[in-house]
């Protein structure tokens, strides 16, 4: 089949406040060009049918869908993807894109912010590539980025290595290689966890990192809510813990 007939991948960004209270115009969140893309795919695969219903219902009212909502095709990627991620490239997501071989162009939609960062979706992405299959990334919120720009910490030489080790001993083990490393080379130490585990996080920590290590917190990006603080550990010792525990929230630590 020639390239020329089959559809493209989207990788489609969505707004920063998933399980959020708080839920803002999503043109506050993403440009028109990218609504008006994300208006006109009809095939999409995605981490939760129901959430990206929600999201295509929000598109709808500012860019009306090429196709109503349920007449949408959406496949869920497996349940193990979902949850563990597919950042190691055992996932082979070719099946995935069959209507994309069809002539169809396909979104690929994570809950929160860009597909395939910190969340699953670079194995579609790889098999798209892998298939001939044009990717086409859409401008919208990575909140990796947004704490980096915002935490004065080395943009130019920078690491994400996703979630801390939940079991104590092992933390404190990983937080000390992270910084020795970010000492070391002068390299940011991004990091995320789950909602519920950021204030026991924040306090590993504020524990356990040496006093000069400067660490970033940035929670509810792009919401009114949104607070990003950058001290060094020294000054974070005095201060109050997170406002709000269940806000996403994104760390760093650096010089």
């Amino acid at each position: 089949m020639s390239s020329q007939t089959r559809g493209k991948l989207y990788l489609v960004p969505a707004p920063l406040d998933f399980g959020c209270d708080e839920q803002p115009d999503i043109q506050e969140a993403l440009p028109l060009g990218t609504l008006k893309a994300a208006a006109r795919i009809t095939h999409w695969i995605c981490e939760n049918a129901k959430s990206a219903r929600a999201y295509l219902k929000r598109v709808d009212a500012v860019a009306p869908l090429a196709a109503p909502l349920q007449e949408q095709r959406i496949q869920e990627l497996p349940r193990e993807v979902h949850k563990k991620g597919d950042h190691g490239g055992q996932f082979d997501a070719r099946p995935l894109l069959a209507a994309a071989l069809e002539g169809h162009d396909v979104g690929l939609l994570s809950e929160a912010g860009m597909p395939a960062i910190a969340d699953p979706g670079s194995s579609v992405a790889k098999a798209a590539h892998d298939l001939g299959i044009a990717v086409v990334p859409l401008v919208g919120p990575v909140s990796l980025l947004l704490t980096l720009a915002a935490s004065g910490l080395n943009g130019q030489n920078f690491a994400f290595v996703g979630y801390l080790p939940q079991d104590a001993e092992a933390r404190i083990r990983r937080i000390r290689e992270l910084e020795a490393l970010a000492l070391k080379t002068g390299q940011t130490q991004l990091f995320i966890e789950t909602p519920y585990r950021n204030a026991a996080l924040l306090q590993a920590l504020t524990q356990t990192l040496q006093h000069n290590t400067r660490l970033a917190v940035a929670s509810g990006l792009t919401l009114s809510s949104s607070r990003i603080r950058s001290h060094t550990v020294k000054t974070w010792r005095a201060m109050p813990g997170l406002q709000d525990e269940r806000m996403p929230a994104v760390f760093a630590i650096g010089r």
